[in-house]
């Protein structure tokens, strides 16, 4: 009997002690590089807001100009020491809003036809069209609002006797709009997609059509990610520079004329970056100041959107 009977060795862990220490050495090493690179990005992100913070302190330092007045001023000639920035917020937004007009409404419809209504050929080629507009550089739009949009808008509104500028805010409305059409529709596109399927089948076997169930069923199960969807569409508008310096121009104003020009936040770092502003004036500086009034700007409107979308969870859960 005893030369019939397998060696059993006292306890299973001396068999797998090692495998089970290389693992758990493996979960280690994983969990420390994820940390590392979470570390990382929150770094990266402090660093760019200490910058911003630093420097703009020291142009307010140097400037001797208030914040009010930095705020709420309207004329901008850093020569002449006079930093108000009032302009640049209304050309911002001015573009911003402009552009989400064109934009929100279309990607939203293009994003239902997508979800519920086209066939699955129809959307396997539209899909990646739209997404394929969207890695088509900006200053491409750029050169499409100077040389076709501003053109064609000269041709209706000039006979009229409505005079349009070389640069003008609507040009840049137009194409930042048509820019991210591509970012809504997709992201709304994927949101509607991802409603389960027994949410429509519910909402047929009462009887509703395909427009109801869309409209009434599919599109508020799935708003907060439209929302999501136009928050960072809207963003994106605000931050865009190279179509809106082709289109709008560089001309710092208040004005309610859309086919006068204009100058973002964006626009304005660009010309001072490329001028001729020496290292550590105040006009130098001005940008980082510039710079942090649109980080904040996009930072309100990031809580805004959070409050908007907690909002709509709740009502949806």
């Amino acid at each position: 009997m005893s030369a019939l009977t397998r060696h059993v060795p006292a306890s299973p862990s001396g068999l797998w002690a090692g495998p089970s220490r290389f693992r758990s050495l493996t979960e280690a090493g994983v969990g420390a590089f994820l940390l590392l690179c979470a570390t990382i990005t929150v770094l990266t992100t402090a660093g760019i807001i200490l910058v911003l913070g630093l420097e703009t302190l020291e142009f307010f330092e140097k400037s001797k100009v208030g914040l009010l007045h930095f705020l709420t001023g309207t004329v901008l000639n850093p020569e002449g020491g006079k930093y108000g920035i009032l302009p640049l917020i209304w050309g911002t937004f001015q573009v911003a809003a402009g552009s989400s007009v064109i934009a929100l409404p279309i990607g939203l419809l293009s994003a239902i036809y997508l979800s519920e209504y086209a066939p699955s050929r129809v959307r396997a080629v539209l899909k990646p069209a739209l997404e394929l507009l969207a890695g088509i550089p900006t200053i491409v739009y750029g050169y499409l609002a100077l040389l076709l949009v501003t053109p064609v808008l000269k041709a209706i509104f000039e006979p009229m006797g409505i005079p349009v500028s070389t640069f003008n805010v609507a040009s840049a409305c137009i194409v930042v709009g048509v820019m991210i059409i591509p970012l809504v529709s997709s992201l709304s596109e994927d949101v509607l997609s991802a409603v389960p399927r027994g949410l429509r089948e519910a909402g047929y076997a009462l009887g509703a059509t395909k427009f109801e169930v869309s409209t009434r069923i599919v599109l508020p199960a799935g708003l907060s990610g439209v929302m999501a969807s136009f928050i960072l569409a809207v963003s994106r508008a605000i931050g865009e520079t190279m179509a809106v310096v082709l289109a709008a121009g560089m001309r710092p104003q208040i004005t309610l004329n859309p086919f006068d020009s204009c100058e973002t936040m964006t626009t304005y770092i660009v010309s001072v970056t490329g001028g001729e502003a020496s290292y550590g004036s105040p006009e130098y500086l001005s940008l980082f100041a510039v710079g942090m009034a649109l980080f904040l700007s996009t930072l309100a409107l990031n809580l805004l959107s959070e409050i908007v979308l907690r909002r709509y969870r709740e009502v949806y859960r």
